[in-house]
């Protein structure tokens, strides 16, 4: 992938409307990459830097050209709230005319659902995990069972009875 990243940085570069770089994440900009909550490697973010957003999109060339494209440009913000339509340039008024500290305790609040919904989920998959080996462990079992009560020796006998059939 990083080939085709480094493609697309260079046809971005100098572009007044987007900007395509990338971060190491163990180096300098691991205080940053913490910030974005960027926890696999490599993950591609876009959008307004103050709320980026996952990229899911494909990983070569041409399709991450196709996104950046399509995606990578002046978009509804409060900062360019004439891109916005009638319904989300009403939220950003909504927002806008909120305290500070009313704005941080609804950012505080969607974040604490969010870290909520992460916790929830590794619950979920540690007890999919359990699962899976009880499974895993009880199919083991019985196969060894099974061997033991005799089917190994059963095709033996089987097969020497064939051999002994065709003579």
């Amino acid at each position: 992938m990083k080939p085709d990243w480094d493609s697309l940085m260079e046809k971005f570069a100098g572009s007044a409307t987007a900007l395509v770089a990338d971060v190491d994440c163990t180096a300098a900009g691991k205080s940053l990459c913490e910030a974005q909550g960027i926890r696999g490697y490599p993950t591609i973010k876009y959008g307004d830097p103050s709320a980026l957003e996952d990229y899911k999109g494909g990983r070569d060339l041409p399709a991450l050209t196709k996104f950046a494209e399509e995606n990578l440009k002046p978009m509804c913000s409060p900062a360019n709230i004439d891109l916005c339509d009638d319904a989300k340039k009403a939220e950003i008024n909504s927002f806008m005319s909120m305290s500070s500290a009313d704005l941080d305790a609804m950012i505080k609040e969607k974040e604490a659902m969010q870290e909520q919904a992460e916790a929830d989920f590794k619950i979920l998959v540690e007890g999919l995990q359990k699962t899976y080996q009880d499974a895993m462990t009880k199919k083991d079992a019985t196969i060894d069972e099974i061997k033991a009560s005799g089917l190994g020796m059963m095709k033996a006998v089987k097969a020497t009875k064939a051999k002994n059939d065709e003579l």
